[in-house]
């Protein structure tokens, strides 16, 4: 399965359970579609792993977290004043709020092959 948001980096710790992260941001008109491909790997891996999930120190094969935030930026002018030696400076409008999510899913070896393979993950 193709993923356009979502780019996975892959850690693992001493006893081969392995966490994939990804984090996007995107405006509001994508959040549709970032919404989307997170339900698209969450199907998959409720799918695959039906009933198995819970925390690794639980018994469970898998687990995720999802979290979600808004984010507004400004842009501001920056100038330096060389003979008082301090910038000065001037906030503008503020723009269109940014969706940022992150997804952090975790699991055992078999469940990581899977999903290497299931998303293409490296």
């Amino acid at each position: 399965m193709s993923l356009q948001y979502l780019d996975f980096d892959y850690s693992e710790d001493a006893h081969g359970h392995g966490s994939f992260e990804a984090m996007a941001s995107v405006p509001e008109s994508r959040l549709p579609a970032l919404h989307a491909e997170i339900a698209q790997v969450l199907d998959w891996a409720f799918a695959a792993f039906p009933g198995q999930r819970a925390p690794m120190e639980e018994g469970g094969e898998w687990d995720y977290l999802l979290h979600g935030q808004q984010e507004w930026t400004a842009p501001e002018s920056l100038i330096y004043d060389e003979v008082a030696r301090r910038f000065s400076r001037q906030l503008g409008t503020t723009g269109a709020p940014r969706h940022m999510l992150t997804i952090s899913i975790s699991g055992s070896a078999q469940f990581c092959e899977a999903f290497r393979r299931g998303f293409a993950v490296g």
